[in-house]
């Protein structure tokens, strides 16, 4: 099976779309010898946040000399970012041939009526590729939820990590924010240890009731790292009495490294000795972690975001209000159907002076149209656009001619659909990239 060949295989699994639950992925896994028994995980979820987090330890991990496994989901441009070894994507030979490794379990189990998704695939062969290459331990990044999340076929994870839990995937895992949290405590199990972010009250018991029950500890993040400068290229923070430098931007960053640190705190305890204030340092300055208020290109400013829920755009809001104050921005948007649009343009409509709506190639996707009317109660100037390309290439038009920024937000489908194109048209005009 060559590369291409296994990324249509791949695409083809899309058809069956998310279908939550364990019993699938576990008779997948059961074929396969259960390659995921033999490793150590972090097992990282929440609402908000988790990409940042994982990053951080996975790459504060390599750094310490460990082998590390990094699983994440979405993906930005290539489906193999979703499987790292010490922050380098597996190569398409390797994938090509896990690929037809697993490829033929899932035949097996096709032929007796059980489908596997393309995310249970996709976890699987990160596993096996996990345990080949001898990973001393996997930050494992939670798809949806927790309790029926694939990833959750694991046993007792090092450390379970939470990281702040709101409303999102309401139509999956319910109503309430209580609901809500109850999925995502599902990760933690006896012999665990929990670390997790600040969180409401009524989150902050359910996570106590559960810990409780499952006779674990667990520990709040409730200090703040000092910060000492906050601009377009990056935070500088003081940790242990030592300044570090943290690539990405926003307040929430360095709320989440603070979470992240915590976890290598009680890694550190138990046993990871080689962690030091020195790779933790040289670990944090080496972070890459595309669309998180991404800045693609300085000349003109533009910025690539995968906020798409009520709390990631306050969080993007916040953002762009603490570092581009003076002028309003131009804006390209694209959401999902699923998701609470009226909220979380409530948070920007100041921030832009005119907009422009796309549609993602998502089943699950709001039409440009769609989105241009919504939009319409929350800014002057809206306009939908054909492609994403066309989207582009308008609203970078407007942003030269304004003197101002370009943001790109809604999804990390979005950002994935769209990146690979701003950075072609970038390299092709006359910018300052930062690529």
């Amino acid at each position: 099976m060559d590369y291409s060949e296994a990324l249509h295989r791949i695409e083809a699994l899309r058809e069956f779309g998310s279908q939550p639950g364990l019993e699938r992925v576990k008779k997948l896994l059961c074929l396969m010898g259960n390659p995921q028994d033999k490793l150590s995980f972090v097992h990282v979820a929440g609402t908000n946040g988790k990409g940042s987090v994982c990053a951080v330890l996975s790459s504060v991990l390599t750094q310490s000399g460990y082998t590390t496994g990094l699983f994440t989901s979405p993906y930005i441009t290539c489906l193999r970012e979703q499987i790292q070894i010490g922050g380098v994507m597996i190569c398409k030979e390797e994938f090509s041939a896990l690929c037809e490794y697993v490829f033929a379990y899932v035949d097996t189990l096709f032929s007796e009526g059980i489908i596997i998704t393309e995310f249970e695939f996709t976890m699987a062969l990160a596993f096996e590729c996990f345990y080949r290459k001898n990973c001393d331990v996997v930050v494992l990044e939670v798809g949806m939820g927790g309790l029926y999340d694939s990833t959750n076929v694991i046993d007792a994870p090092l450390c379970a990590v939470l990281t702040p839990i709101s409303l999102d995937h309401t139509g999956m895992l319910g109503s309430t924010l209580e609901s809500i949290a109850c999925h995502k405590c599902g990760i933690i199990k006896e012999g665990t240890t929990v670390v997790s972010a600040t969180q409401t009250p009524q989150v902050k018991k359910i996570i106590e009731d559960t810990c409780l029950e499952k006779s674990v500890t667990v520990k709040f993040c409730e200090d703040k790292l000092l910060v000492t400068d906050r601009n377009i290229d990056g935070t500088r923070l003081i940790y242990k009495d030592e300044e570090m430098c943290l690539p990405l931007l926003g307040e929430h960053q360095a709320e989440n490294l603070s979470l992240a640190l915590n976890v290598l705190e009680e890694l550190l305890q138990k046993g990871f000795d080689r962690i030091t204030l020195r790779s933790i340092r040289e670990g944090i300055a080496r972070i890459n972690h595309p669309a998180r208020f991404e800045v693609m290109c300085k000349n003109p400013l533009v910025i690539v975001d995968g906020a798409h829920n009520p709390d990631g755009m306050k969080t993007f809001s916040d953002t762009v209000r603490s570092l581009l104050p003076e002028k309003k921005g131009v804006l390209l948007l694209g959401m999902l159907k699923d998701k609470d649009a009226d909220a979380s343009l409530e948070y920007i409509k100041d921030l832009f002076c005119e907009v422009f709506t796309v549609t993602i190639n998502n089943p699950r996707t709001m039409t440009a149209f769609e989105l241009e009317a919504k939009c319409g109660a929350y800014f002057e100037r809206v306009t939908s656009c054909i492609s994403l390309e066309d989207a582009f290439d308008k609203a970078i038009e407007i942003a030269q001619e304004n003197d101002t920024h370009l943001c790109v937000c809604g999804s990390l489908y979005l950002a994935s659909q769209i990146r690979p194109y701003i950075l072609k048209a970038l390299t092709q005009g006359n910018f300052t990239t930062t690529e």
